[in-house]
């Protein structure tokens, strides 16, 4: 088991994408408190990218220290409207209102990945992608609600690109991984020469 990758995640997304490009890993969540460290950054004045890229690093970089000899990878994801981070919904009421204050503007979906080893990152990379949601009426953005499940709901934010979210866009720019929440081909090409 020395070389082979751990996932400090429990998204089941992350997951699958690395399970469909045939990465061997195992899975061991970093339990993070996203919350207070986004809070903190924003603070701070960090941006969306700079809060996701030290979310992903802070995640690695906690399983790593446990297991130091073996790769560790976090990932993090952020929706940025107008420089601010929207975070996943806790309600359904809260989760129409993300979808009102997105209707009819253009986002950035961020991701970032981190591999650390020894308890320091080794390796890092951040990528986005830019969609635009069309303009939809209230009516609209509760009939796509109701077709989510709360699972899907809270894991995912208020889309799933690779299912209906994908009726919300007008135009979807950038890499369909980095929008679930892991670039995985820039993973694979470092994992390569990593050896």
């Amino acid at each position: 088991m020395k070389n082979k990758l751990i996932l400090a995640s429990k998204s089941k997304v992350r997951k699958n994408i690395l399970e469909s490009h045939d990465i061997e890993f195992i899975v061991e969540p970093s339990y993070v408190d996203e919350d207070i460290i986004k809070g903190s950054l924003t603070k701070e004045g960090a941006t969306p990218e700079i809060i996701s890229k030290n979310l992903a690093e802070i995640k690695a970089q906690k399983i790593s220290q446990k297991n130091p000899e073996q790769l560790v990878l976090g990932a993090d994801s952020v929706i940025d409207l107008e420089n601010e981070i929207v975070s996943k919904p806790e309600s359904r009421d809260e989760a129409l209102q993300i979808l009102k204050n997105l209707n009819g503007k253009k986002h950035y979906l961020i991701s970032s990945v981190c591999i650390a080893k020894n308890g320091s990152m080794i390796w890092n990379y951040t990528d986005k992608a830019v969609l635009t949601m069309k303009n939809m009426t209230e009516q609209e953005l509760i009939n796509y609600l109701e077709k989510i499940s709360d699972e899907n709901l809270y894991a995912y934010n208020v889309y799933q690109i690779e299912g209906e979210g994908k009726n919300l866009f007008s135009s979807i720019e950038g890499d369909k991984n980095t929008i679930m929440g892991l670039p995985v081909m820039k993973i694979k090409e470092y994992l390569e020469a990593y050896g």
